[in-house]
Protein backbone atom coordinates (compact mmCIF):
# COMPACT_ATOMS: atom_id res chain seq x y z
CA UNK A 1 0.00 0.00 0.00
CA UNK A 2 1.42 3.52 -0.91
CA UNK A 3 0.34 6.47 1.24
CA UNK A 4 -0.44 9.83 0.90
CA UNK A 5 -0.16 13.36 2.72
CA UNK A 6 -3.82 14.62 2.93
CA UNK A 7 -3.81 18.30 1.76
CA UNK A 8 -1.57 20.44 3.48
CA UNK A 9 -1.87 18.01 6.72
CA UNK A 10 1.10 15.60 8.51
CA UNK A 11 -1.24 12.88 8.27
CA UNK A 12 0.29 9.62 5.78
CA UNK A 13 -2.63 8.33 4.66
CA UNK A 14 -3.31 5.07 2.58
CA UNK A 15 -4.06 6.24 -0.77
CA UNK A 16 -7.44 3.62 -0.71
CA UNK A 17 -9.32 4.60 2.44
CA UNK A 18 -12.58 2.56 3.46
CA UNK A 19 -15.53 4.14 3.51
CA UNK A 20 -18.51 2.94 5.73
CA UNK A 21 -21.71 3.82 4.34
CA UNK A 22 -22.64 0.03 4.03
CA UNK A 23 -21.67 -0.92 7.32
CA UNK A 24 -24.92 -0.54 9.09
CA UNK A 25 -26.20 -3.82 9.81
CA UNK A 26 -22.89 -6.01 9.79
CA UNK A 27 -23.09 -8.54 13.08
CA UNK A 28 -19.75 -7.55 15.20
CA UNK A 29 -18.35 -10.42 13.81
CA UNK A 30 -18.48 -9.23 10.22
CA UNK A 31 -17.21 -6.27 11.06
CA UNK A 32 -14.16 -7.19 12.61
CA UNK A 33 -13.37 -9.19 9.59
CA UNK A 34 -13.98 -6.47 7.07
CA UNK A 35 -11.83 -4.13 9.06
CA UNK A 36 -8.90 -6.46 9.90
CA UNK A 37 -8.81 -6.98 6.32
CA UNK A 38 -8.33 -3.61 5.25
CA UNK A 39 -5.77 -3.10 7.98
CA UNK A 40 -4.17 -6.16 6.40
CA UNK A 41 -3.86 -4.82 3.21
CA UNK A 42 -2.40 -1.42 4.60
CA UNK A 43 -5.52 1.01 4.87
CA UNK A 44 -5.00 3.11 7.41
CA UNK A 45 -8.00 5.97 6.96
CA UNK A 46 -11.52 5.00 7.59
CA UNK A 47 -14.32 7.00 5.92
CA UNK A 48 -17.96 7.50 7.77
CA UNK A 49 -20.67 10.37 7.93
CA UNK A 50 -23.21 10.72 10.91
CA UNK A 51 -26.18 9.66 8.06
CA UNK A 52 -24.86 6.73 6.90
CA UNK A 53 -27.35 3.84 8.53
CA UNK A 54 -28.75 6.56 10.77
CA UNK A 55 -25.34 6.67 12.76
CA UNK A 56 -24.98 2.79 12.70
CA UNK A 57 -22.25 2.58 10.43
CA UNK A 58 -20.22 4.50 12.96
CA UNK A 59 -20.79 2.91 15.82
CA UNK A 60 -20.57 -0.76 13.93
CA UNK A 61 -17.06 0.90 12.80
CA UNK A 62 -16.24 2.09 16.01
CA UNK A 63 -17.07 -1.09 17.55
CA UNK A 64 -15.06 -3.21 15.66
CA UNK A 65 -11.45 -0.68 16.42
CA UNK A 66 -12.14 -1.37 19.61
CA UNK A 67 -12.86 -4.94 19.61
CA UNK A 68 -9.56 -5.51 17.54
CA UNK A 69 -7.71 -3.43 20.15
CA UNK A 70 -6.46 -0.96 17.30
CA UNK A 71 -4.43 1.82 19.19
CA UNK A 72 -5.92 5.28 18.30
CA UNK A 73 -3.11 6.95 16.60
CA UNK A 74 -2.44 4.02 14.12
CA UNK A 75 -5.58 5.19 12.62
CA UNK A 76 -6.83 8.22 11.08
CA UNK A 77 -10.74 8.54 11.31
CA UNK A 78 -12.84 10.75 9.16
CA UNK A 79 -16.57 11.79 9.34
CA UNK A 80 -19.41 14.12 7.61
CA UNK A 81 -21.86 16.27 9.14
CA UNK A 82 -24.38 18.48 7.65
CA UNK A 83 -27.14 16.47 6.30
CA UNK A 84 -30.21 16.00 8.65
CA UNK A 85 -32.75 13.66 7.47
CA UNK A 86 -35.76 12.52 8.57
CA UNK A 87 -35.45 8.63 9.23
CA UNK A 88 -39.28 8.49 10.39
CA UNK A 89 -41.15 9.92 7.75
CA UNK A 90 -42.61 12.45 8.95
CA UNK A 91 -40.70 15.75 7.62
CA UNK A 92 -38.55 15.89 4.67
CA UNK A 93 -34.97 16.15 5.17
CA UNK A 94 -32.77 19.18 5.08
CA UNK A 95 -29.38 20.51 5.26
CA UNK A 96 -28.00 22.04 8.62
CA UNK A 97 -24.91 24.16 8.76
CA UNK A 98 -25.95 25.59 12.34
CA UNK A 99 -24.00 25.37 15.51
CA UNK A 100 -26.32 23.52 17.47
CA UNK A 101 -27.34 20.76 14.59
CA UNK A 102 -23.16 20.36 13.94
CA UNK A 103 -22.14 20.14 17.44
CA UNK A 104 -24.86 17.71 18.58
CA UNK A 105 -24.28 15.71 15.49
CA UNK A 106 -20.06 15.73 15.63
CA UNK A 107 -20.52 15.00 19.35
CA UNK A 108 -23.21 12.03 18.72
CA UNK A 109 -20.06 10.93 15.91
CA UNK A 110 -17.44 10.72 18.85
CA UNK A 111 -19.70 8.89 20.86
CA UNK A 112 -20.52 5.92 18.27
CA UNK A 113 -16.65 6.12 17.26
CA UNK A 114 -15.67 5.95 20.50
CA UNK A 115 -13.01 8.17 20.28
CA UNK A 116 -12.54 11.86 21.56
CA UNK A 117 -11.47 13.38 17.89
CA UNK A 118 -11.95 12.70 14.56
CA UNK A 119 -8.50 13.30 12.41
CA UNK A 120 -10.98 15.57 9.46
CA UNK A 121 -14.48 16.65 9.85
CA UNK A 122 -15.87 17.33 6.37
CA UNK A 123 -19.16 19.35 5.69
CA UNK A 124 -21.38 17.14 3.66
CA UNK A 125 -23.11 19.19 1.29
CA UNK A 126 -23.70 23.24 0.68
CA UNK A 127 -26.82 24.21 3.23
CA UNK A 128 -28.02 26.91 1.09
CA UNK A 129 -28.93 28.45 4.61
CA UNK A 130 -25.34 28.59 5.64
CA UNK A 131 -24.75 31.64 8.09
CA UNK A 132 -20.74 31.87 7.38
CA UNK A 133 -20.32 33.96 10.47
CA UNK A 134 -21.72 31.26 12.72
CA UNK A 135 -20.43 28.44 10.83
CA UNK A 136 -16.85 30.37 11.04
CA UNK A 137 -16.79 30.41 14.53
CA UNK A 138 -18.65 26.82 14.78
CA UNK A 139 -15.63 25.37 12.75
CA UNK A 140 -13.06 27.06 15.01
CA UNK A 141 -14.53 25.57 17.85
CA UNK A 142 -14.53 22.41 16.79
CA UNK A 143 -11.06 22.48 15.72
CA UNK A 144 -10.01 24.35 18.92
CA UNK A 145 -12.01 22.10 21.12
CA UNK A 146 -9.70 19.33 19.71
CA UNK A 147 -12.91 17.69 18.44
CA UNK A 148 -11.64 17.35 15.26
CA UNK A 149 -7.95 18.05 13.98
CA UNK A 150 -8.82 19.01 10.00
CA UNK A 151 -11.54 20.76 8.15
CA UNK A 152 -13.20 19.52 4.59
CA UNK A 153 -16.39 19.36 2.30
CA UNK A 154 -17.96 16.79 0.44
CA UNK A 155 -19.69 17.62 -3.00
CA UNK A 156 -18.89 21.16 -3.32
CA UNK A 157 -17.89 23.30 -6.50
CA UNK A 158 -15.07 25.68 -6.05
CA UNK A 159 -16.98 28.97 -5.30
CA UNK A 160 -18.44 26.90 -2.47
CA UNK A 161 -15.49 26.24 -1.12
CA UNK A 162 -14.10 29.86 -1.80
CA UNK A 163 -16.81 31.53 -0.17
CA UNK A 164 -17.25 29.11 2.59
CA UNK A 165 -12.82 29.39 3.13
CA UNK A 166 -13.35 33.16 3.19
CA UNK A 167 -14.86 32.78 6.48
CA UNK A 168 -13.13 29.99 8.17
CA UNK A 169 -9.88 30.08 10.05
CA UNK A 170 -8.83 26.70 9.44
CA UNK A 171 -8.03 25.16 5.86
CA UNK A 172 -10.26 22.83 4.02
CA UNK A 173 -8.12 20.05 2.86
CA UNK A 174 -10.35 18.08 1.33
CA UNK A 175 -13.32 17.92 -1.14
CA UNK A 176 -15.10 14.51 -1.48
CA UNK A 177 -16.35 13.88 -5.14
CA UNK A 178 -17.72 10.99 -6.98
CA UNK A 179 -14.67 10.13 -9.62
CA UNK A 180 -13.97 7.06 -11.78
CA UNK A 181 -13.61 5.67 -14.87
CA UNK A 182 -17.89 5.79 -15.31
CA UNK A 183 -18.18 8.89 -13.57
CA UNK A 184 -15.26 11.33 -15.00
CA UNK A 185 -16.57 14.49 -15.83
CA UNK A 186 -14.38 16.13 -14.13
CA UNK A 187 -11.65 15.10 -16.78
CA UNK A 188 -13.44 14.86 -19.86
CA UNK A 189 -14.71 18.46 -19.41
CA UNK A 190 -11.17 20.02 -19.22
CA UNK A 191 -10.31 17.88 -22.68
CA UNK A 192 -13.56 19.25 -23.98
CA UNK A 193 -13.00 22.40 -22.92
CA UNK A 194 -13.99 24.99 -26.17
CA UNK A 195 -15.94 22.63 -27.69
CA UNK A 196 -19.71 22.19 -27.92
CA UNK A 197 -20.64 18.87 -27.41
CA UNK A 198 -22.07 17.64 -24.32
CA UNK A 199 -18.70 16.67 -22.77
CA UNK A 200 -17.70 20.33 -22.60
CA UNK A 201 -20.44 20.69 -20.16
CA UNK A 202 -18.63 22.16 -16.78
CA UNK A 203 -20.71 20.05 -14.39
CA UNK A 204 -18.66 21.12 -11.35
CA UNK A 205 -17.11 24.61 -11.57
CA UNK A 206 -13.65 22.74 -12.47
CA UNK A 207 -13.26 21.25 -9.39
CA UNK A 208 -10.05 19.02 -10.48
CA UNK A 209 -8.68 22.24 -11.29
CA UNK A 210 -9.25 24.19 -7.92
CA UNK A 211 -7.79 21.32 -5.76
CA UNK A 212 -4.55 20.81 -8.00
CA UNK A 213 -4.43 25.00 -7.65
CA UNK A 214 -5.41 24.67 -3.87
CA UNK A 215 -3.86 21.60 -2.32
CA UNK A 216 -7.37 19.95 -1.17
CA UNK A 217 -7.15 16.42 -1.80
CA UNK A 218 -9.92 14.89 -3.60
CA UNK A 219 -11.40 11.89 -1.98
CA UNK A 220 -13.04 9.45 -4.80
CA UNK A 221 -16.03 7.86 -3.88
CA UNK A 222 -18.12 5.45 -5.22
CA UNK A 223 -14.63 4.29 -7.71
CA UNK A 224 -16.40 1.32 -9.22
CA UNK A 225 -19.68 2.94 -9.85
CA UNK A 226 -21.84 3.95 -12.88
CA UNK A 227 -24.66 6.61 -12.46
CA UNK A 228 -25.49 7.13 -9.17
CA UNK A 229 -25.31 4.52 -7.33
CA UNK A 230 -26.78 2.50 -10.39
CA UNK A 231 -23.69 0.06 -10.05
CA UNK A 232 -20.81 -1.67 -10.50
CA UNK A 233 -18.85 -1.35 -14.21
CA UNK A 234 -16.98 -4.31 -13.18
CA UNK A 235 -18.16 -7.73 -15.04
CA UNK A 236 -21.16 -5.56 -16.34
CA UNK A 237 -22.13 -6.53 -19.82
CA UNK A 238 -22.72 -3.06 -20.65
CA UNK A 239 -19.08 -2.01 -20.37
CA UNK A 240 -18.11 -4.76 -22.33
CA UNK A 241 -15.47 -2.98 -24.22
CA UNK A 242 -13.85 -1.49 -20.98
CA UNK A 243 -13.47 -5.07 -18.98
CA UNK A 244 -11.78 -6.05 -21.76
CA UNK A 245 -9.16 -3.73 -21.01
CA UNK A 246 -9.05 -3.94 -17.62
CA UNK A 247 -8.58 -7.50 -17.97
CA UNK A 248 -5.97 -7.08 -20.34
CA UNK A 249 -3.64 -4.60 -17.84
CA UNK A 250 -4.64 -7.00 -15.09
CA UNK A 251 -3.48 -9.97 -16.76
CA UNK A 252 -0.15 -8.46 -17.25
CA UNK A 253 0.31 -6.61 -14.09
CA UNK A 254 -1.22 -9.55 -12.15
CA UNK A 255 -3.49 -7.88 -10.07
CA UNK A 256 -7.86 -7.51 -10.64
CA UNK A 257 -9.52 -5.50 -12.52
CA UNK A 258 -10.77 -3.52 -9.45
CA UNK A 259 -7.38 -2.52 -8.91
CA UNK A 260 -6.74 -1.44 -12.06
CA UNK A 261 -9.88 0.87 -12.08
CA UNK A 262 -8.35 2.01 -8.87
CA UNK A 263 -5.29 2.72 -10.64
CA UNK A 264 -6.56 4.82 -12.99
CA UNK A 265 -7.66 7.51 -10.76
CA UNK A 266 -4.53 7.59 -8.99
CA UNK A 267 -2.57 7.71 -11.94
CA UNK A 268 -4.00 11.30 -12.36
CA UNK A 269 -1.32 13.79 -11.17
CA UNK A 270 -4.27 15.11 -8.64
CA UNK A 271 -2.98 12.70 -5.90
CA UNK A 272 -6.21 11.77 -4.96
CA UNK A 273 -7.03 9.63 -2.78
CA UNK A 274 -9.78 6.48 -3.67
CA UNK A 275 -12.68 5.87 -0.58
CA UNK A 276 -13.55 1.97 -1.19
CA UNK A 277 -16.55 1.19 -0.05
CA UNK A 278 -16.77 -2.57 -0.51
CA UNK A 279 -17.80 -4.61 2.30
CA UNK A 280 -16.33 -8.15 0.99
CA UNK A 281 -13.63 -8.93 2.62
CA UNK A 282 -12.46 -10.54 -0.73
CA UNK A 283 -13.17 -7.20 -2.95
CA UNK A 284 -11.17 -5.40 -0.72
CA UNK A 285 -8.42 -7.93 -1.49
CA UNK A 286 -8.46 -7.56 -4.89
CA UNK A 287 -9.09 -3.91 -4.71
CA UNK A 288 -6.26 -2.91 -2.43
CA UNK A 289 -3.05 -3.83 -4.54
CA UNK A 290 -4.13 -1.02 -7.11
CA UNK A 291 -2.34 1.32 -5.11
CA UNK A 292 0.58 -0.39 -6.02
CA UNK A 293 0.10 -0.04 -9.58
CA UNK A 294 1.15 2.79 -11.65
CA UNK A 295 -0.33 2.99 -15.51
CA UNK A 296 1.27 3.90 -17.98
CA UNK A 297 -0.22 7.22 -19.99
CA UNK A 298 -1.66 4.95 -23.17
CA UNK A 299 -2.77 2.75 -20.53
CA UNK A 300 -4.61 5.34 -18.69
CA UNK A 301 -5.86 6.83 -22.39
CA UNK A 302 -6.98 3.21 -23.49
CA UNK A 303 -9.42 2.72 -19.94
CA UNK A 304 -10.80 6.29 -20.31
CA UNK A 305 -11.79 5.86 -24.30
CA UNK A 306 -12.93 2.23 -23.37
CA UNK A 307 -14.90 3.69 -20.96
CA UNK A 308 -17.05 5.60 -23.41
CA UNK A 309 -15.36 8.94 -23.60
CA UNK A 310 -13.36 10.45 -26.79
CA UNK A 311 -11.06 12.50 -27.29
CA UNK A 312 -11.94 15.96 -29.45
Amino acid sequence: MNYQTIGSTEYEASRIAMGVMRMAGKTRDEARDIVQTALNCGMNFFDSADIYGAGESSRVLGQALHDLGVARDDVILQTKFGIAPDFTGKRNGIYDFSRDHLLSSLEAELERLQTDHVDFVLLHRLDALCDLDELGDTMAHIVDSGMARHIGVSNMGPWSCEMLQANLDQKLEVNQLQFGLCHAGMVRMQMHENMEDDAAADRDGGALSYAQLTGMTIQAWSPLQYGMFAGTFIDNEQFAELNGVLAQIAEERGVSKEAVAIAWILRHPARMQVISGSMDPERIRAIAPGADVELTRQEWYDLYIAAGNDLP
